[in-house]
Parts: C-alpha cells; sequence; structure tokens
C-alpha cells in the first residue's frame, strides 16, 4: 500500500481553489491592486472587477446586480440575514427555523431567544427533511422571520425551500406584516442550480470556499424591498449594508468559480453521484452493521454520511488519515460534539458516535474511491476488536 497516497473526501468542508480561479485572482493582488472606493485610476479598476463580479453571481443567481452582497464568509452571511432583517422589524416577534441548521444559524437563534424572541425548532423526518406543513403550522400572528437551509452540511438532505416559499407567499398576501424568509445555501451552492426567482426566498447564503473560491469570501442574496439593517458600521461599502474595504482578489475568484461550477453542474452531478453511490455500495457490501444516514435521493451528490456501529467516528479518522484519507465527523466547525442533526434526525446515539462524512469534488475518482474501500473495511474491524459490545456479537 503507498502510504505517501493522498485522498481528498472533506469537500463539504473546504474545497480546493481552482486553477482557473488563481489566475483570475492574481492580477488584483499585483497590478490592480487599489481600493474599490477611492476616485483614481487604480481604484476604478477595482471598482470594475468588483461590479463585473457583482453582475456575474446576480445573473448566475438570477438576481439584480443591488441585490447582490459581499460578505466574508457564509456565517457572516447567515448572520447579516438574520440578525439584519429582524433588528429592522423594531419590535420583537416569533421566529421559525429547524433542528438541523448549520450553527451559523442555530446559535443565532438561540441568541435572540435570549433576547426574548421566541423561536419554533421544526422537527425533521429520518431523512433529516422538515415538512412544509409543519412549517405553516408554526406561522403565528407574531411570526416574522424565518430561515430554513437548503442543503443540510451534515447528511445533504435538501429541504422544501420552494415549497415553504410558495406556502409563505400566500400567508403574507393577507398579513400587514411580512414574514421574511432566509435560506442558507452554502452546501448547495455550485452543487444545484441556484434560482432566487424560482426558489422565492427573500434572502440567501453562499460561501465561496465551498465551489473552488478561496476562504474568506461569501454572498448574501437580499431581495429588493426586504427591511434589512446593518450589523456592522464603517464606511459606505456595500451599499451601507456591510462596510468594510471589499477583498477584490477573492470576489473576483468566487465570481469566476460560482461561474466554472454552473457551466459545468451537470457533468459534475453526474460525476459525483457515480463516486457516492459506488462508495456506499461497497461499503453497505463490505462492512456488516452500517447504516447510512439521510435519504440520498432527496439530496446532494456529494455528500455520504454513514454510521460505523461499535466504533468511534473520530478513532476511525484518525486511522483514514493515517492511510492518507480525508474525511471527517459531519460540520467541520463542530469537530469532537455530538451531531445535533443526527439527534434530530432520531439516529442511535451509538450509531451517532460512528458516523462519518465522505463529501466529494469534481476532481476524486473512482480509483480513489477503490482504495478508500480496500484499507477501510480492516479499520472497522480492528476497532470493533476492542468493543466488547461487538466481540459478544461474533
Amino acid at each position: 500500500m503507498n502510504n505517501n497516497k493522498r485522498v481528498y473526501l472533506d469537500n463539504s468542508a473546504t474545497t480546493q481553489v481552482l486553477p482557473e480561479v488563481v489566475k483570475e485572482m492574481q492580477p488584483y493582488f499585483s497590478e490592480i491592486y487599489g481600493n474599490a472606493s477611492s476616485l483614481h485610476y487604480f481604484g476604478r479598476e477595482a471598482k470594475k472587477a468588483l461590479d463585473a463580479a457583482r453582475a456575474k453571481i446576480a445573473t448566475l443567481l438570477n438576481a439584480a446586480p443591488e441585490e447582490i452582497f459581499f460578505t466574508g464568509c457564509g456565517t457572516e452571511s447567515d448572520n447579516l440575514a438574520i440578525f439584519g432583517v429582524v433588528s429592522a422589524q423594531g419590535k420583537k416577534g416569533h421566529l421559525i427555523t429547524t433542528k438541523v441548521e448549520h450553527h451559523a444559524v442555530l446559535y443565532s437563534f438561540q441568541h435572540l431567544e435570549k433576547l426574548g424572541y421566541e423561536v419554533t425548532y421544526l422537527d425533521p423526518d429520518k431523512s433529516g427533511a422538515v415538512s412544509a406543513e409543519d412549517f405553516k403550522k408554526a406561522v403565528r400572528d407574531d411570526t416574522i422571520f424565518a430561515s430554513i437551509m437548503y442543503a443540510n452540511n451534515e447528511v445533504g438532505t435538501l429541504e422544501p425551500v420552494e415549497e415553504i416559499a410558495a406556502a409563505l407567499k400566500e400567508i403574507n398576501a393577507g398579513r400587514k406584516n411580512k414574514i421574511y424568509f432566509h435560506t442558507d445555501a452554502v452546501q448547495a451552492a455550485g452543487k444545484i442550480k441556484l434560482d432566487v426567482q424560482k426558489l422565492g426566498v427573500d434572502l440567501l447564503s453562499i460561501s465561496g470556499h465551498k465551489f473552488g473560491a478561496p476562504k474568506g469570501v461569501g454572498v448574501l442574496y437580499v431581495r429588493k424591498g426586504v427591511k434589512i439593517e446593518p450589523m456592522t458600521f464603517g464606511g459606505g461599502h456595500e451599499n451601507g449594508l456591510r462596510p468594510g474595504t471589499e477583498n477584490v482578489p477573492s470576489i473576483a475568484g468566487m465570481a469566476k468559480a460560482f461561474e466554472l461550477a454552473v457551466d459545468n453542474i451537470e457533468q459534475h452531478h453526474k460525476h459525483i453521484l457515480s463516486l457516492r453511490e459506488s462508495l456506499k455500495k461497497g461499503i453497505v457490501e463490505k462492512i456488516p452493521e452500517v447504516v447510512i444516514n439521510g435519504s440520498g435521493n432527496n439530496a446532494v451528490a456529494n455528500i455520504l454520511n454513514v454510521s460505523f456501529h461499535y466504533i468511534e467516528g473520530e478513532a476511525l479518522l484518525l486511522k483514514l488519515d493515517m492511510k492518507g484519507i480525508a474525511a471527517s465527523t459531519g460540520s467541520a466547525c463542530a469537530t469532537g460534539e455530538p451531531s445535533h442533526v443526527l439527534s434530530a434526525m432520531c439516529v442511535d446515539p451509538v450509531a451517532a458516535q460512528g458516523a462519518v462524512r465522505f463529501s466529494f469534488g469534481h476532481s476524486n475518482t473512482q480509483e480513489e474511491v477503490d482504495y478508500v474501500l480496500s484499507v477501510l473495511p480492516e479499520m472497522v474491524e480492528s476497532l470493533r476488536a476492542m468493543s466488547p459490545v461487538w466481540r459478544g456479537k461474533k
């Protein structure tokens, strides 16, 4: 076995910056390096790049350029959407989200509870999806805001965002005060087509490093007419909503990466789905006592979450890493903590402890999947050999 072999199956945590993206960014480090707010030549050239990136991303999302705001990451985009809109309402009210959100959303709502807001956390089914009917039942006269993620970061399940948005449109038609609707689309961007008009959401968050752009840059889409306030204060950047000098190189890179992802979305989906299904089939056939978490059907193609019974997921990750294989136990932001997503899905707590997330990118190969399957069964067996429960079963 080649101990120098490296297989990266943690693309939901972050992705490699694409060569085309690096090339796109290069001039804005060394040639067109002005501040986009400056009036001189160097500033104007940077502003051109900023405007071009904004227009490109707007087109790819089917939005208007003035509805696109650049942020530092997906977490900031989520926070700005939630706190910015809730604050702009001028009064406390009722909020709706789910128990399976990324912590960027979940912790924001928990903080709002401490400030006196009431929050309904929707339960998912066993696949990780919430119900549009449950959402409609949760709406109250004092509901002011809701946030439902598009694709789950741990199991990949798609939530019924379009269906919920359609229901909200009808509900809002008979209300004096509109309920604004946000979706965290960080794990969906680049994997499925995002069309904000079709989705019907008021706000949408994405993060560049999930689809081949650098870390430290994100987008918040805000539909025209949404009442939202800034959460930080300084200059008039991003139309006054997000002050701070724009990161022009990364923004240009993100626009390029998003364009590449959207242009190749069908090809990449087919390739990645094939790899995921190959790994899933191999695991189920070669390793007893495993459970696939999430439906796999109504989900993004790149995530495979597997519970290996009678072992600790983190122990398996260490063994995988020793063989050059990178995976994770769930969200990269929650390493070492029990998965709140699997708990909400009613996955057995012992099985949840043995959960590992494999997440694919378009550069992964069948050869890499075969390599993982060649070493994984022995790893699981050796870890189970230390479990008295497993030894008792055998």
